[in-house]
């Protein structure tokens, strides 16, 4: 008899539960696999992918001139880090898995909590991925098209060919998919190594006059100057990522913050060093007018060898959705445990001990999302509304200094840092929206808002139809994927 084959079927309360022969050893719970170095690979690898290779140009345009282009990719280092600190304190409080969703759930209730899943997990994380894997795509395609674009359809059925391939990888194992973060991740800090390095010589050799009088001819516009925080926090974008996957780290209390402490200032010496060397052989209307600045900067400064850099951007953006879609699966999961989405997406895989089911969903709504993207108008959506759960959370913590002082805190941030991040994210969310109203925002609104009618229906009044829709269907997708409810453990 195969030694992996199911050996028993058994129906308890209308589910099927498999019990597996492999290993027995190992509760059926996600495993305590990522350390310190695949910790900092995660967050490094995250916040690095295609930010730092398509942003340039929006933060410039938003900014206006070189000096404040470099202040802003400065400060959005900066803010990365105060933002990181809060959840390192509430990651050591609350050791749960799902980044934002324990923490706001802790601190206001299951309300607002559901409200974050709801739209995490249908709009913001799927869609964070679409883009990261159109930017991977249009790299890929872009040799095969000297001096054109490439065409849609090819991008669009890359972009899609990457997401299911992370996807099984992900499903299969997670030490795999954490060798492939630590490879990729390695890769792109080799890649801005050789963009920094090309442009010191650059400076060396006297080529400064793009980085002189740096300040002229800056905007002053509120909005403006939003959007550009806008467009190089979604560079920046990724910090958190550590605390979707507490469950999983090996000695969380050490390791969260101390890989907060290292990625962070790390991502942030990078990207404005990066700036710097694109600055040294390019104006900044020729930044503007590239339609893929790391690649023009390769052509100029790297020729013959200019085809290594998006190869290796090629290598970062997939390195960057991989970390999108391992954390992705982890907040679907528990919001499926908690109640707040279908119980499927709670259920972990009895060959692999990985959440297989909330994986492959997540890569499901992203690849539809690749249908119609256009990455610009998503970028801006996603910040809109992911600024405001950042904003929430950090008020979560001030909160919780006052309704939860029970609770233990091996790391304790001054509560002036949350306050600050509070502030700043109000002003990323209004100030767009007052300097040049645009129907994104407000229909973003209303999806989260919506999200309150699903909690009634479907969490708070748990209808007895819906549960028989659900059993069968249930019962069905666990024999077809062998995956079982995960253990509760104390």
């Amino acid at each position: 008899m195969d030694e992996e084959s199911v050996k028993k079927k058994s129906v308890q309360n209308g589910s099927v539960t498999l019990s597996h022969t492999q290993k027995e050893e190992k509760a059926t719970v996600l495993q305590k696999e990522v350390g310190l170095l695949s910790g900092v690979c995660l967050i490094v690898g995250t916040m690095i992918g295609s930010g730092i290779f398509i942003s340039p140009k929006a933060v410039l345009q938003g900014t206006g001139a070189v000096g404040p282009c470099l202040c802003v990719w400065a400060a959005c280092g900066v803010l990365a880090t105060l933002g990181a600190l809060c959840y390192a304190e509430l990651g050591t409080m609350i050791t749960k898995s799902g980044g934002e969703y324990p923490y706001l759930i802790e601190a206001f209730g299951p309300v607002l909590g559901f409200l974050y899943s709801w739209t995490t997990i249908i709009v913001l994380k799927p869609s964070s991925f679409a883009i990261i894997a159109l930017s991977c795509a249009d790299y890929a395609a872009t040799p095969f098209y000297p001096g054109c674009t490439p065409p849609q359809l090819v991008t669009k059925s890359l972009a899609a060919a990457t997401i299911l391939l992370i996807c099984l990888v992900n499903c299969l194992s997670v030490k795999l998919a954490n060798y492939i973060q630590n490879f990729f991740t390695a890769a792109k800090l080799f890649i801005i190594l050789i963009i920094v390095v090309a442009g010191m010589v650059l400076l060396a050799q006297g080529n400064t006059q793009n980085l002189t009088n740096t300040f002229e001819g800056a905007t002053t516009s509120f909005g403006a100057i939003g959007l550009a925080f806008y467009n190089g926090l979604w560079a920046y974008d990724g910090w958190n990522q550590l605390n979707f996957i507490t469950e999983e780290l090996k000695n969380p209390y050490r390791n969260l913050p101390l890989a907060i402490i290292i990625g962070i200032p790390l991502v942030s010496v990078c990207y404005v060093l990066v700036n710097v060397a694109y600055f040294s052989a390019m104006t900044a209307t020729e930044l503007l007018q590239s339609p893929a600045v790391a690649v023009t900067f390769a052509d100029r400064v790297l020729y013959p060898v200019s085809w290594v850099v998006p190869l290796f951007v090629v290598f970062s953006t997939f390195g960057a959705a991989n970390g999108s879609c391992f954390t992705a699966g982890r907040l679907t999961y528990v919001a499926g445990r908690e109640g707040h989405m279908i119980k499927i997406l709670s259920y972990i895989s009895l060959k692999y001990y990985t959440p297989a089911p909330a994986l492959l969903f997540n890569g499901f709504l992203a690849i539809v999302y690749v249908i119609p993207a256009d990455i610009n108008t998503l970028i801006n959506y996603f910040s809109f509304a992911q600024w405001a759960f950042y904003g929430l959370t950090a008020l979560a913590l001030i909160v919780m200094r006052f309704t939860r002082k029970d609770l233990h805190r091996p790391v304790k941030v001054p509560v002036v840092i949350a306050v600050l991040v509070v502030m700043v994210s109000g002003y990323l969310v209004l100030a767009p929206i007052i300097d040049d109203p645009q129907l994104e925002y407000l229909y973003c609104t209303a999806f989260i808002l919506s999200g309150g009618v699903f909690y009634l229906l479907f969490v708070h009044h748990s209808f007895h139809w819906s549960q028989r829709i659900m059993r069968p269907l249930t019962m069905h997708l666990q024999l077809l994927m062998e995956v079982v409810p995960p253990e509760k453990m104390d």
